[in-house]
């Protein structure tokens, strides 16, 4: 079933998403990661507006740092749906930029993947679901993630997608999180770099990684909290000290268990009922300075 979230006739939702486990197992010998995550999509994100049009594809966006040129993945996505699909068809692709760039919160992939949704209604549904995420896989690794609706477990370089149970998802859907970002971002490539510079210190192996994810799904009564894992954090937080700092410090004063999603910067934390948001809000900008951001939502 597919996330696919409308708007109006015409604009549809990009959602941002979390991992809530993220092992890195090695490298392969193509140069990718292998993976295992638990990914949950989040009922916030960007907005895509999209206007057939009856020649090519064009891209506008209200961020100024975001590039409208073939570099984005929009217009990368367009371009690998009429290659697969041979619809003839063009659109104009309107972009409301809210997810952060350099975040680890999936926003070009999930634009990418809303574009690949809204060309495929716009062509009568010339892909089948499958054919549909393999575009996506060729695009990015997180692409494919974003045709699901909610959460999913990934595996191989992130285009193996395997939906949870009905059961496992409930688990998870509507809880209140806290995403935030300090100011500055983080390079995927950087984050993979430093990952692999220590292989025995940054790898998590498979089979560790499958019985920690499958001992949390067994469990009905584990919390969520038992679930975090990143792999990124080590490496990442030895450069970027600001980010375990606050991190710790939510954790005494709040009792939060926060984390770190994709390879950063962003981070997020679960929200009890009662959590005084306004002053968790006050301590992230006070440790990360007035242009941090915020954001309270929900896993979809």
């Amino acid at each position: 079933m597919f996330f696919f979230a409308r708007v109006n006739s015409s604009t549809f939702f990009a959602p941002a998403k979390l991992n809530l486990f993220l092992a890195v197992t090695g490298r392969r010998p193509d140069g990718f990661h292998d993976l295992v995550s638990l990914v949950a999509p989040v009922t916030w994100g960007d907005t895509l507006r999209v206007e057939p049009t009856p020649g090519d594809f064009s891209l506008e966006c209200d961020h100024p740092e975001v590039p409208c040129d073939e570099t984005n993945l929009v217009l990368k996505a367009a371009r690998a749906f009429r290659t697969t699909s041979g619809w003839e068809g063009g659109a104009r692709f309107f972009l409301e930029k809210r997810i952060p760039v350099g975040a680890g919160l999936g926003g070009g992939s999930s634009d990418a993947a809303t574009a690949l949704r809204a060309l495929n209604e716009l062509s009568g549904g010339r892909l089948t679901p499958a054919a549909l995420e393999k575009v996506a896989a060729e695009v990015g690794s997180d692409c494919p993630l974003f045709l699901r609706a909610g959460p999913v477990m990934m595996r191989g370089r992130g285009e193996q997608i395997e939906a949870l149970s009905a059961r496992t998802a409930e688990r998870l859907r509507g809880r209140r999180v806290l995403i935030f970002k300090p100011a500055f971002g983080i390079s995927t490539p950087w984050a993979y770099a430093r990952l692999a510079s220590d292989p025995a210190k940054n790898y998590l192996p498979p089979a560790p990684a499958e019985a920690k994810l499958a001992g949390w799904v067994k469990d009905e009564q584990s919390l969520l909290a038992d679930l975090l894992f990143n792999s990124f954090e080590l490496p990442v937080f030895s450069k970027h000290v600001a980010l375990p700092t606050l991190l710790v410090d939510l954790r005494k004063r709040f009792g939060l268990q926060p984390g770190m999603s994709g390879s950063g910067s962003a981070c997020f934390a679960c929200l009890p009922d009662d959590a005084p948001v306004p002053e968790i809000v006050a301590t992230i900008r006070t440790a990360w300075g007035n242009p941090a951001f915020a954001v309270e939502t929900r896993l979809a």
